[in-house]
């Protein structure tokens, strides 16, 4: 996961410097930094980026807290502006000359931003209740990780604005300067490895001069990175430590997370206890919101949370139970505590803790022997494509959405091997090429750049039979009630206020019945071999638990079966394994749900194509090349291989 927060010169700064440089402890007053540091048993900071060299710094170099308040606090001097304005004091300058020989470029108020990087939780009760070895392949992977995706930021996010109102925009040609601080814990205590990068928005264009990074690009890409470096982390534990991922459903209805295989997820419930305070708290404040009335007693909000109001209530009751700092300890104290307090306390058994690798290990052997890493471009732009186009508001997206969807459809498919680098590149050129429609009409020099070029769906579903279902007439029965006083008309499950004719299907999972339609179409009228490659496609995704054998057919039971791909499993042990958080996605779907994903979609098909009138193209897309049957022989399970992709986080 990864996080981004603004850094601003003055009090902000101040905040940096007394208490997150020194594992978000307090830093007594008038103590040197690296000696609170040893206090509170966190490791120096350490310079990063490649834009290092244009400064004369070193990377891997400790920070020292001289540079840190010339570069974040000082509104963005370099980091060592008061030995270059004392020679230059020396050499005989006048104040104000050598008090600019240590600027870079304008004074700037935002003087960088925060990404905080931390890995799944599975990743982190390993490194907390493992051995020394484990815990060091686990910071390395952790570290490297944060470098990759530190490269991809420079290379393809980055860029600094010039000119009248910043009309022009290049990358900058140095790379940028970061400062990285390790953390153990959280708030609440519990094992939470993290490091917070300050990145500084000072970087160094092609004709020597120094400007500001775009700080509004990278929030822009904070997801795309985030998902890279969960993949790139997971990638590099799994195979220095012999282990697999599988996905879990934390939130109904939500997207799963991958977490490692063989982690019982009772020992995330014990690191969780500021989510259960944040959910208790958040029942309170959304049955405040839903009751409270103006002065004439009429409602004051919607009778329902919506999920803009559900984020922000979030974030109130973040803020509301978020408890004071506790006082930073050793590591060594710290792993000792975790494990006696996870054994007393957390309900896994107690051998289970002590071999928790062992029991990793022996559920990734399993996920490896029955579940192949089978990746199809083609089909992964179909999944990557429904996804993105679904879960954006009116179906328009940009091109980092699709590879956001990208990198975790393909940590989803290969389980924790590592990939062919660029791969998740090839897959959104496939989706953009093959599914969507430009609709951008660029009116700015930024809207002429690929990164923000509006895209929606171009979808062929028109053949695809489906009934459109007649809204019944609504019940006043079952309307809410004109008073606010008086308690609403029960609704079936899941159903919000204005829903009541229409099931309620939660937004990914639309998505992911969008995309077995589109499969589900690819299945009955391509050639043969293609079908296999859907069906290999849709099992890769799945749990190993849910790969049972092929079922037998009564007429032939007196002859030995045939070597075929198995068969998913039905829907009746998907709704028992939703409960358990296991992955229920890319699995083969029963009528009924295809004829709902079908009504669902061809609707959206319909709208897209509105939008292509609208939008027009000027060159038709040509249709997808058949396939030949050479091509079969491509699709084999990827070989684990050295990953240079971009992006690390969140």
């Amino acid at each position: 996961m990864m996080d981004i927060a603004i850094i601003r010169a003055g009090q902000m700064y101040r905040y940096y410097l007394r208490q997150v440089v020194v594992g978000d402890g307090r830093r007594p007053a008038r103590t040197p930094l690296r000696e609170a540091q040893e206090e509170a048993g966190v490791p120096a900071g350490r310079w990063m980026g490649r834009g290092l060299a244009a400064l004369g710094l070193v990377p891997g170099e400790e920070v020292t807290e001289a540079q840190l308040r010339s570069l974040f606090g000082e509104r963005g001097r370099h980091p060592d502006a008061d030995r270059i304005e004392a020679d230059r004091l020396a050499a005989g300058d006048f104040p104000r000359k050598a008090f600019k020989a240590g600027a870079l470029g304008r004074r700037v108020t935002v003087t960088g931003v925060d990404f905080v990087f931390r890995p799944q939780p599975t990743i982190y009760l390993l490194w907390a209740l493992g051995d020394e070895e484990t815990r060091r392949v686990i910071e390395a992977a952790h570290e490297r990780a944060i470098a990759r995706v530190l490269e991809w930021i420079e290379d393809e996010v980055a860029v600094i604005r010039y000119g009248k109102d910043g009309i022009y925009r290049v990358r900058p040609s140095g790379g940028l300067v970061a400062a990285r601080f390790r953390h153990y814990e959280a708030r609440s205590g519990m094992p939470l490895l993290h490091d917070h990068l300050l990145l500084s928005v000072k970087g160094q264009r092609l004709d020597g001069k120094w400007g500001s990074i775009h700080t509004t690009a990278l929030h822009e890409n904070t997801v795309a990175a985030s998902a890279l470096y969960n993949e790139l982390v997971a990638a590099e534990v799994c195979e220095a430590l012999g282990l697999a991922t599988e996905p879990r459903i934390v939130t109904p209805g939500r997207r799963p997370v991958m977490e490692i295989a063989g982690v019982p997820h009772g020992l995330i419930r014990w690191t969780s206890r500021r989510s259960d305070q944040i959910a208790t708290c958040m029942e309170d404040l959304e049955h405040e919101y839903v009751t409270a009335v103006k002065d004439d007693g009429t409602l004051k909000f919607l009778p329902v949370v919506s999920e803009r109001a559900r984020a922000k209530l979030n974030a109130m009751a973040a803020r509301m139970t978020r408890p004071p700092k506790q006082k930073t300890q050793p590591l060594a104290k710290l792993r000792v505590w975790w494990k006696t307090s996870a054994i007393l306390t957390s309900g896994v058994a107690a051998d289970v803790i002590t071999s928790l690798l062992e029991y990793a290990r022996a559920a990734a052997a399993a996920i490896r022997a029955r579940v192949a890493a089978v990746v199809d471009v083609a089909l992964a732009a179909v999944d990557v494509a429904a996804t993105v186009f679904v879960m954006n508001d009116g179906g328009r997206f940009h091109r980092r959405h699709l590879l956001a969807e990208a990198r975790r459809h393909l940590a989803l498919v290969l389980r924790g091997r590592r990939r062919e680098p660029g791969l998740d590149d090839q897959v959104v050129a496939a989706a953009i090429s093959t599914y969507c429609l430009e609709i951008s009409e660029p009116k700015t020099v930024r809207g002429l750049e690929a990164g923000y070029r509006l895209y929606t769906a171009r979808w062929a579903l028109s053949d695809l039979t489906a009934r459109r279902r007649t809204p019944a007439a609504p019940d006043p029965d079952r309307q809410p009630p004109a008073d606010p006083g008086e308690p609403a008309a029960p609704r079936p499950p899941g159903q919000d206020a204005g829903e009541w004719e229409i099931p309620r299907i939660p937004q990914y999972e639309r998505a992911v019945l969008a995309g077995a339609a589109v499969r589900e179409k690819l299945r009955t009228t391509v050639v043969r071999g293609r079908g296999y490659d859907v069906v290999a496609h849709q099992q890769t995704a799945m749990p190993e638990q849910l790969l049972g054998p092929a079922a037998a057919d009564p007429e032939r039971d007196d002859q030995e079966p045939e070597a075929r791909v198995q068969e998913a499993v039905d829907f009746t042990e998907l709704r028992a394994l939703k409960a358990s958080r296991t992955d229920v996605e890319a699995l083969d779907f029963t009528a009924e749900q295809l004829r709902r994903a079908t009504e669902f979609f061809t609707k959206a098909g319909d709208e897209s194509a509105a939008r292509t009138k609208q939008y027009p193209d000027p060159q038709d897309a040509p249709a997808p090349p058949p396939v030949r049957e050479d091509d079969q022989r491509a699709h084999r399970p990827e070989q684990p291989d050295r990953h240079r992709g971009p992006e690390a986080g969140r």
